[in-house]
C-alpha cells in the first residue's frame, strides 16, 4: 500500500514545554486517519510541522515516499487548519474563481466542488451571508479544488451546531469514498469512531495508540458476575490463569481478562469449584471506556 507520509521520531519544544515527544506514524493512501487527543496534546503541532509552518525541533517526516520536496508535495495537499478565511463581499463562487486563479486550476472545477458540499444553491451569496458551517463547507471545497492526494482538517467540525456537524461529517465520508486519503485532528472520540478507519492516541504529546479505530475496542472485554457468596466468587475466579484484575460493585464482580476466555469455559471453571453463578454476561469495552483506560493516569 502506498505511503502518503511518513513521520518517524518527531519531537518539538517550546521552550521547557515538550508539545511532541518521540511521534512516529504512517499515512497509507485511502484510509481516513483521526489524531484524537484533548486540547494541549499536539495534533495542531503534529499537523502545523508536516504542512510546514511549525518547524520542527527534530525527527524527520516525508511526503509520498520521500520523492519530492515539501514544497512540491505541499501541493498535492489539501489542508484547513484555522477558521476559514475568504473575502466577505464577494460571493462564494467568485470566492473559489480566485482561489482557481491564484493556484492556476481549471475554472470547472468550482461548480463540482461546490456540488460535493452541497453549496450551489448559494454559489452566488456572498460569504459575509454564510453560517459557520456554511463557511467550514466552502473551505473543504476550496482545498480540493487541485483534487488532492490527502486532505488535512484541524478540528473541522469545532463550534458548530448539531446539524452543521452530521454535515460536515456526511461530506467527510463523501470525499473518502471518493479515494481521497484524510486525516483529521479532533478532540471529539465520537468524530473519529463515526468517521475515521485509524487511529492515533495523543495526550501531553506522546503517542499512546496507533492502529484501527475498530482494533483499540477490539479487546478481550470482560464479564460481569454475581453469585450468592460474593466473597467465594472473587477469590475463587482470581485463579483463572486468564484473569487480568477484579472489580467488585454494586453487588457484581467485573473480571477483565488478559487472554481470550468464553463464557462456557469461565462457567464450567468456577462450576468445577463449588461456585454457582446466577448471573453471567460477557461486555466488550466500548471505545470511550477504552480511550478513558489509556489516559486515566496521565
Amino acid at each position: 500500500m502506498e505511503t502518503i507520509l511518513s513521520i518517524k521520531n518527531l519531537n518539538k519544544r517550546y521552550g521547557t514545554l515538550q508539545a511532541l515527544n518521540n511521534v512516529s506514524f504512517d499515512i497509507q493512501k485511502g484510509n481516513v486517519y483521526g489524531i484524537l487527543g484533548p486540547n494541549g496534546s499536539g495534533k495542531s503541532t503534529t499537523l502545523g510541522i508536516v504542512l510546514n509552518v511549525v518547524n520542527k525541533t527534530s525527527g524527520e517526516y516525508n511526503w509520498f515516499g520521500g520523492t519530492m520536496e515539501t514544497h512540491e508535495a505541499l501541493k498535492k495537499v489539501g489542508a484547513i487548519i484555522e477558521r476559514p478565511n475568504f473575502y466577505p463581499y464577494i460571493t462564494a463562487k467568485e470566492n473559489l474563481e480566485l482561489v482557481c486563479k491564484i493556484k492556476g486550476i481549471n475554472y470547472a472545477k468550482v461548480n463540482e466542488k461546490l456540488e460535493l458540499v452541497g453549496l450551489v444553491d448559494r454559489q452566488n451569496s456572498k460569504f459575509s451571508t454564510f453560517s459557520l458551517g456554511m463557511k467550514q463547507r466552502l473551505a473543504i471545497a476550496s482545498a480540493l479544488l487541485n483534487d488532492p492526494e490527502i486532505l488535512i482538517l484541524d478540528e473541522p467540525t469545532n463550534g458548530l451546531d448539531p446539524q452543521g456537524i452530521h454535515q460536515i461529517r456526511d461530506i467527510i465520508k463523501q470525499i473518502a469514498a471518493k479515494g481521497t486519503t484524510i486525516l483529521l485532528a479532533s478532540h471529539l472520540l465520537d468524530e473519529v469512531e463515526k468517521v475515521c478507519t485509524h487511529v492515533l492516541v495523543l495526550r501531553k504529546g506522546k503517542i499512546l495508540y496507533t492502529g484501527l479505530v475498530d482494533g483499540m475496542s477490539a479487546n478481550d472485554g470482560f464479564f460481569e458476575l454475581q453469585a450468592d457468596d460474593i466473597e467465594n466468587l472473587i477469590t475463587v475466579v482470581k485463579i483463572h490463569p486468564a484473569v487480568k484484575n477484579v472489580v467488585k460493585g454494586d453487588g457484581k464482580v467485573l473480571v477483565y481478562l488478559k487472554d481470550t476466555l468464553e463464557a462456557k469455559d469461565l462457567n464450567r471453571f468456577l462450576f468445577e469449584k463449588n461456585v454457582v453463578l446466577n448471573h453471567l454476561v460477557k461486555r466488550k469495552n466500548s471505545l470511550e471506556e477504552q480511550f478513558l483506560e489509556l489516559t486515566k493516569n496521565l
